[in-house]
Order: structure tokens, then C-alpha cells, then sequence
């Protein structure tokens, strides 16, 4: 069979799409949110159980799916991992209630936990460590491609065929991606198609020999405080981008009177940025180490410019204009995705490929319990007061966080020196 050159970024774009996939089975919910608390009679706290039933399991099984990924390898953790999703997003359709709207999120959860790690995963395989965080800037552009499409798709559906079929649509996306993925994904050593150039290339400075060797126990990453800066740092920072997922549809029909159609027409603003933010990201910060910087520099270069910007946000929350205050909401959105396409690519810098899937899971499980945790405290602070000040916890979760990386990881290097 004929070679295909540059394989890896066919590969890439799969998982970029997987991931858009992703956050549009995920965004469903927010799009439906005026409609179905407004049909089941659901105030502002009933709602945050949504997300947090969502993030319990999501948060739990981002620890085992990692460690699953590891074991069967990435093309059947991945498979198994949208099957599970798509089934569990179609089946948000027959809802009818907080509580089975919770079973169906506890659900989706479970599936969408592998996403991720398994992607995550690809990129050490694929890519050679100096092409790393361009890779996952292009992952990252995956969820904010899924959060701009969610509005606007399952807008057009609900105001056609009715927010069910909403659901079943968007729930049925991951089986066609699933096509494509058993055609192409193979490892790269493996692949019949990667030519002999791209091969030499993507083991350049990649650990050949470690894809023999047996995944340590979980326990052995925990004797690294490099690992709970991470984990710290995620848990503290990632509940503001997820409140802006599951909660701006909402606050633009509480606070700026939006309805679905104009839901539709603007929501889907702030996550192109997000999009720009995590490609400029991966790009940056691979760009800086082709000038001599180290990967120390760069990662927490990329992780400072990101946070110092999101406080921007509060400007938009007190702006009386609601397009002015998408604008500044898509300017936090931008610095979100910089600050965190450098910390996600920190995993990959810390371990060997054959652990890389597990360490971003401990990390991706501590981040979604923070913003599990999150959620109910946004619901109680809007239900009770306003989302004032939502937006000023918001504002500096992630000056914190960077705080904590400095503090916690003085160098951020290789630190497996034992097989």
C-alpha cells in the first residue's frame, strides 16, 4: 500500500475531531438548559447538580481510563470510550426530571473520561517531544471547535424537531468518527502507511524502548510533588472554563434576556476564542523552544500569559452591553486555552510515553472534581445572589493555580530515571 507522508497530522486532526465531538455531546445541556428548567420546573441549584453528577464519575474515571488506555492501547481505548458517550448522550432524550437528567450525565461521564487521556496518549506516540504542545494546542482547538458548534447546531435542532432529537443527532456524530478511527489509527512502529522519514522523525528524542516496558503502579507517581502541583493546579483552575461551558447559555437568558435563537446566533463566540487561544498556545510555546528556551521556560511562560489575562472577565460581567461583555468573556476564553494548553502538555515533559495517559488522567481527575465541586457553589451564588460573584472567583482561579506550579515544580523535567 502506497505511504502516506505527514501521517501524524491526519492522525491529529482525528483526534481534534473526537474531541469536538466531545464537547458537543457534552454542551448539549448548557444549549437546552432555559428550556428544560423551565419545563421541569429546575431553579439555578437543581441545574448544578447536572454538571456535578456529570463531573463525579468524569472525575473518577478519568484515574481508571487513563490506566485502561495504558493497558489495551490507545486505538480500543478510544473506540470504547465514544461508543460509551454517544450511547449515553442519546439517551439525555428521554429525560424527564433533575434526577434522570443527573443518571444520564453520571453516565456520559464514565464514556467521556477517556477522551483525553487517550488523546493524550496519541500525541506521545505520534509526535516527537519538540512538537508536542503544537499538538495538543491543535487537541485543545478540538474542544473549542465542539463548544462553537454546540450552540448553534443543537439550537437548530431544538427550534426544528425538538431538543430530544437534539440529543439523539449529536449523540449519533461519534459513530461516523468511529469509521474513520479503525481505518487510520495504528501505532506509528506498526502502521503500514507512515513512511520511513516520519517514522525517524517521530522517534527522535522520544524513549524507543520504553513502549516494552510495564506501566508503574499508580502509587509511584504519588512520591513526585511535581505530580501534586498538577493535580493542585488543575483542581483550583479548571471549574472557570466549565462554568463558562455549562453555564453561559444560561447566564446570557437570566442576565442579558437572550433567547434560543440568539443563543444559537452568539454563544458560540467565546469558544472560537478558546479555539485561537489553544492553537496560538501549542503554537507558542513550541516556537519557543526552536529558539533555545527550555521546556521549563516555555510551559510556564505560556501558563503566566494565560493567567495574568483572564481577569478580564470582570469587565464583562459588569459591561451594560451583552456584546461587549462576549467580547471580554471570549478574551478570558483565549487566555484560559494559552494557560492550559501548557500545563495539559506538562504530563508529557514529566513521564515517558507509556505512562503519559495515566499521569494526565490524575491530573484531568483532579481538575474535574474542583469542577465538580464547582458547580453547586455557582448554583447556590446565583440562585442566592447573582453571578457577580461567580465571576470574581472566576477571574482569579488561575493566577492561583500558576502560583502553585511555581511553587511545586521549580524545573519541569523528565523525571522517570528509572525504568
Amino acid at each position: 500500500m502506497n505511504k502516506i507522508p505527514h501521517l501524524r497530522w491526519i492522525i491529529i486532526g482525528l483526534i481534534f475531531l473526537a474531541t469536538a465531538i466531545n464537547y458537543i455531546d457534552r454542551q448539549a445541556i448548557a444549549v437546552v438548559a432555559p428550556i428544560i428548567s423551565k419545563e421541569f420546573n429546575m431553579s439555578p441549584l437543581d441545574y448544578s447538580w447536572l454538571p456535578f453528577w456529570f463531573f463525579f464519575s468524569y472525575s473518577i474515571m478519568q484515574i481508571f481510563s487513563g490506566r485502561l488506555i495504558d493497558f489495551i492501547g490507545t486505538k480500543r481505548g478510544s473506540s470504547l470510550s465514544i461508543i460509551w458517550w454517544s450511547i449515553a448522550n442519546m439517551m439525555h432524550a428521554l429525560g424527564n426530571s433533575v434526577a434522570s437528567f443527573s443518571v444520564y450525565r453520571f453516565l456520559l461521564g464514565i464514556g467521556e473520561a477517556g477522551n483525553l487521556p487517550a488523546g493524550m496518549k496519541a500525541i506521545s506516540e505520534w509526535f516527537p517531544k519538540k512538537e508536542h504542545s503544537t499538538a495538543v494546542g491543535i487537541l485543545g482547538a478540538g474542544i473549542g471547535l465542539g463548544a462553537i458548534l454546540a450552540p448553534p447546531l443543537v439550537s437548530f435542532l431544538t427550534i426544528s424537531y425538538g431538543w430530544r432529537t437534539a440529543f439523539l443527532v449529536t449523540g449519533g456524530l461519534g459513530f461516523l468518527w468511529l469509521i474513520a478511527w479503525q481505518i487510520f489509527y495504528e501505532k506509528p512502529e506498526k502502521h503500514s502507511w507512515i513512511t520511513e522519514e516520519e517514522l525517524s522523525l517521530i522517534n527522535e528524542n522520544n524513549q524507543i524502548s520504553e513502549v516494552q516496558e510495564k506501566p508503574h503502579k499508580w502509587t509511584y507517581f504519588l512520591q513526585f510533588k511535581e505530580v501534586w502541583g498538577l493535580m493542585l493546579a488543575r483542581f483550583i483552575s479548571d471549574g472557570v472554563f466549565y462554568f463558562f461551558v455549562f453555564w453561559l447559555p444560561k447566564y446570557l437568558t437570566d442576565v442579558r434576556q437572550f433567547d434560543i435563537r440568539e443563543i444559537g446566533m452568539f454563544a458560540w463566540i467565546p469558544f472560537l476564542a478558546a479555539d485561537i487561544g489553544s492553537i496560538f498556545g501549542g503554537w507558542f510555546c513550541s516556537y519557543l523552544l526552536t529558539i533555545n528556551k527550555t521546556i521549563n521556560f516555555s510551559r510556564k511562560f505560556g501558563i503566566w500569559l494565560g493567567a495574568l489575562i483572564v481577569p478580564v472577565i470582570l469587565l464583562a460581567n459588569s459591561s451594560e452591553s451583552p456584546y461587549r461583555a462576549l467580547f471580554l468573556i471570549a478574551i478570558g476564553m483565549f487566555a484560559v486555552q494559552i494557560k492550559s494548553v501548557a500545563l495539559y502538555t506538562v504530563p508529557m515533559d514529566l513521564f515517558k510515553s507509556k505512562d503519559a495517559a495515566f499521569v494526565w488522567g490524575l491530573s484531568g481527575a483532579a481538575g474535574s472534581f474542583g469542577g465538580m465541586l464547582f458547580q453547586p457553589l455557582v448554583g447556590w451564588l446565583v440562585g442566592n445572589y447573582s453571578y457577580t460573584p461567580v465571576f470574581w472567583i472566576a477571574a482569579f482561579l488561575h493566577i492561583i493555580s500558576a502560583l502553585i506550579v511555581m511553587m511545586m515544580m521549580p524545573k519541569i523535567k523528565n523525571l522517570e530515571t528509572i525504568g
